[in-house]
């Protein structure tokens, strides 16, 4: 098994990636957007859930679309579109890719712009994951004023490590899922 190579500020946790692409309703053939992809990682968990998933991973950090390049590489993704640009003008300019069926937001740069856009390609399900709060208040209000807000989640996650032969716990920063879905979807 390959070793996921990292970049600042990711990869997304794995706990948090299970629950994000649970939300998701993968299937077989569909089109994933990966919106501030950074590592590619949850592309990469996507892939493993749903055969022939066409990813589209988009991010504003070229240094972020090289390490993505080269994790999809290592982990055999295969059918991936790599988009180096600014997140909302990226997936308007490029709708020749084909419908949204599903779209991962892990950036947070323009969330509203990234949602207007989302919205008007009709992408049905929408999973946006942040850490502040503020962001968090406004993709929540972005989604309710496009009729698509579905539910939010607060995850905080836990991970135990060894002191003094025994077993502590250290929390994470705890993540929020936000989830929107079109309504005729």
């Amino acid at each position: 098994m390959s070793e996921l190579l990292h970049i600042s500020g990711g990869p997304t946790k794995p706990e948090v990636i299970a629950i994000s692409l649970s939300k998701m309703e993968l299937k077989d053939g569909i089109t994933f957007y990966d919106v501030g992809c950074g590592t590619g990682a949850v592309s990469i968990e996507a892939s493993k859930i749903a055969r022939g998933l066409k990813v589209v991973a988009i991010d504003a950090r070229e240094k972020a679309i090289d390490v993505a390049r080269q994790n999809f590489k290592n982990f055999g993704v295969d059918d991936v579109t790599l988009i180096s640009g600014e997140s909302s003008e990226s997936i308007d300019q490029n709708a020749d890719i084909g419908t949204i069926d599903c779209a991962f937001v892990g950036g947070t740069k323009n969330i509203s712009s990234v949602l207007d856009v989302l919205y008007k390609k009709k992408a049905r399900n929408i999973v946006v994951n942040a850490v502040r709060i503020e962001t968090v208040v406004n993709v929540i209000n972005k989604m309710k004023e496009l009729g698509i807000f579905s539910e939010v989640v607060h995850v905080t996650i836990t991970r135990g490590y060894e002191l003094t032969g025994e077993t502590m716990f250290k929390p994470e920063n705890p993540v929020y899922i936000v989830v929107g879905k079109l309504q005729d979807a």
